[in-house]
């Protein structure tokens, strides 16, 4: 794991670019990535090198650019290697140089083409080599730097406020979907696919099965600002990994064929899509097959991204996404298009998380999950929910996520719940058992309940899991101020909406019954 003194360096050269230019965050992110990306890129470059040895050697079979990128790692060509900008001195063009880097690995490297920041000429010498001098001495082994990498997208969302969430979800978040949702083989699609994690990590999920994930997986993406996009496609080629991630309005756009007359073409889909957003035109989504289950009459994009998930997948696939907690009890048009959804017994597992999780927003939120293959089995007509509001790992004040074996924990109730092994690797044996979950599924009280259609009915089609998972024994009350007052902003969210949807119901019968 990567320590604190490694964190703090590496936030230490975006903050060279904060202090001595006139760059905002929005506009020096890009550059900064662009060199961690060749960092890493040399990092796993050289591993490759030192099995491979360098190109042209070798006897009769000459050592290729081929073989390092059958090796899953990006080609360098000498002048793209870090430590060759590390050793330009002042007399040089570091801008230069560099932008001429980031041009050779494209013309090498055909996915990244256009992907990769040319603008370092717009920077000053002296901070250029700073920032170089800042990254360079870095020393990480393993996949370590990959961590860093994920962990200063989640630093650049702090400082760029809430534009940051556009393209960065928490890893705890990730892993947990991924974990629940298995993806072991075929066609993964995230229409909101940010800087790419959900896909990083799937690959990384087949890796420790055991299997070549590009061998295993295909990638598909949209995301409507060309800027992440070009992240997402970096966060792919430094994991080895290939994608069809295009610019796109996924509300009126389905560039990849995503759902026709006769359904969804992939086998999972993950997202962490934008909540409650106003103004989309919804006279321009009449027709569109992805909206098959009714079009949502108040100023709410959420059950737009909810259909959209749903109606992507293939007969046999799963879903999962990051949803705002007030769409589990959303009232009118939406909880007509909530039963539809329960009573297509695809709802599979519904996840509530705690505040926090996130780097730019303290919300709670609530994670979805979607089976299209579970409706043929005796657990059709069940959902399993799950309370995981009390499990977390307090990272700082403001901050929290989950521990490895915390999120193996809450991957094995699901897996317990579906008749599946358990994966104890990291170390959620002791959970497992002080929830007296060690022989199998149980029910247990303030953490999870398998829930009928019937008492999902008899709630009013909630997908809320407290109203189901009931509470905890406590001996004393631990509550914290400010997560409660979270939640009560969440339920006033719930009720304010019920209050204007009814009012506007109850017009409309006056105006019929003054008409009449």
């Amino acid at each position: 794991m990567v320590n604190g003194d490694v964190e703090k360096r590496l936030w230490a050269a975006a903050d060279q670019l904060w202090a001595n230019t006139d760059l905002k965050p929005a506009e020096f992110s890009a550059p900064v990535l662009g060199l961690i990306f060749l960092r890493y890129a040399e990092k796993k470059y050289a591993i490759a090198e030192e099995k491979l040895g360098p190109v042209g050697a070798g006897g009769r079979r000459k050592i290729s650019k081929a073989d390092y990128q059958a090796e899953g790692v990006i080609f360098l060509p000498d002048n793209a290697r870090f430590s060759y900008l590390l050793s330009l001195t002042e007399e040089d063009n570091i801008g230069k140089a560099i932008n001429e880097a980031m041009k050779a690995i494209e013309d090498e490297n055909p996915d990244l083409k256009g992907a990769l920041p040319l603008n370092y000429t717009r920077l000053d010498n002296w901070v250029l080599i700073a920032l170089l001098k800042q990254i360079g001495p870095v020393d990480l082994s393993g996949d370590a730097f990959g961590k860093v990498y994920e962990y200063f997208l989640g630093n650049f969302a702090i400082k760029e406020g809430q534009k940051g969430g556009v393209f960065y979800t928490p890893e705890s978040i990730v892993k947990l979907i991924v974990e629940i949702l298995e993806p072991y083989h075929g066609r993964i699609y995230d229409p909101a696919c940010g800087s790419g994690g959900m896909f990083v990590h799937s690959a990384d999920f087949v890796s420790r099965h055991q299997k070549t994930a590009m061998n295993e997986i295909s990638i598909f993406g949209t995301e409507k600002d060309q800027t992440t996009v070009n992240l997402n496609k970096m966060n792919l080629a430094v994991h080895g990994l290939s994608g069809d991630v295009r610019v796109a309005n996924t509300y009126y756009e389905d560039p990849h064929n995503a759902v026709d007359k006769l359904g969804g073409r992939f086998d999972f889909v993950m997202a962490n899509p934008p909540f409650n957003v106003s103004g989309v035109d919804k006279e321009r989504l009449e027709g569109d097959p992805r909206f098959s289950l009714g079009m949502p009459t108040n100023d709410n994009a959420n059950y737009i991204w909810i259909q959209m998930f749903y109606n992507s997948l293939s007969e046999r696939g799963r879903a999962g996404f990051v949803m705002a907690n007030s769409a589990g009890d959303a009232r009118g048009s939406e909880l007509v298009i909530r039963q539809k959804l329960i009573e297509s017994g695809a709802v599979d597992v519904i996840v509530s998380v705690g505040p926090n999780f996130f780097y730019t927003v303290t919300l709670p939120c609530t994670l979805w999950f979607f089976d299209r293959a579970k409706s043929e089995t005796e657990r059709g007509h069940k959902v399993l929910f799950i309370d995981a509001r009390h499990i977390y790992n307090q990272v700082d004040r403001a901050h929290r996520d989950w521990l490895p074996e915390q999120i193996e924990f809450l991957a094995n109730i699901v897996r317990l719940c579906r008749g599946e092994a358990i994966e104890l690797e990291q170390g959620s044996e002791s959970l497992l058992a002080e929830k007296g979950l060690s022989k199998g599924y149980a029910n247990v009280p303030g953490l999870c309940k398998v829930a009928t259609r019937e008492e999902i009915e008899a709630q009013g089609w909630s997908l809320n899991p407290g109203r189901y998972v009931g509470a905890a024994a406590r001996e004393t009350e631990d509550v914290d101020f400010m997560e409660r007052l979270e939640e009560l902003s969440e339920e006033l969210e719930v009720l304010n909406m019920e209050a204007r949807e009814l009012e506007n119901a109850i017009s409309i019968n006056v105006m019929e019954i003054i008409s009449a």
